[in-house]
């Protein structure tokens, strides 16, 4: 009798190496994984997810983030500061307000695609 664990596997050890020479190829190099994966880890936080997800929808100023995110204004720029320091949101200024936006599209769309692959 087979286990689930065991379906998952291949049932003979077999390396196809034209595969495994075609993928290592476009594998990005070991400085582009490390900055990815800190790309990915500053967004998994659910109160900078949550800014990220706000600003998805439209650019907002730090009160309204406050507002919407629910928490201090204080908190939402510490979170935002960081942000910016990994290249995920932009600013601009109007007077005495600071307005944030989601930096590019690489960034729009990986926070829709995750929104949209999790109400799936």
């Amino acid at each position: 009798m087979r286990t689930a664990s065991q379906d998952d596997v291949c049932e003979v050890a077999c390396v196809h190496p034209e595969a495994v020479a075609r993928v290592r190829a476009v594998q990005p190099d070991a400085s582009c994984v490390e900055d990815a994966t800190s790309l990915l880890k500053m967004i998994a936080d659910p109160t900078r997810f949550r800014i990220l997800s706000a600003l998805n929808a439209e650019e907002l100023c730090v009160c309204d983030l406050a507002a919407v995110v629910g928490i201090s204004e204080s908190a939402v720029s510490h979170q935002l500061r960081l942000l910016r320091a990994h290249r995920l949101v932009a600013f601009r200024k109007e007077g005495r307000i600071a307005y944030y936006r989601l930096l590019d599209q690489h960034i729009t769309s990986l926070i829709g695609g995750a929104v949209d692959h999790v109400r799936e």
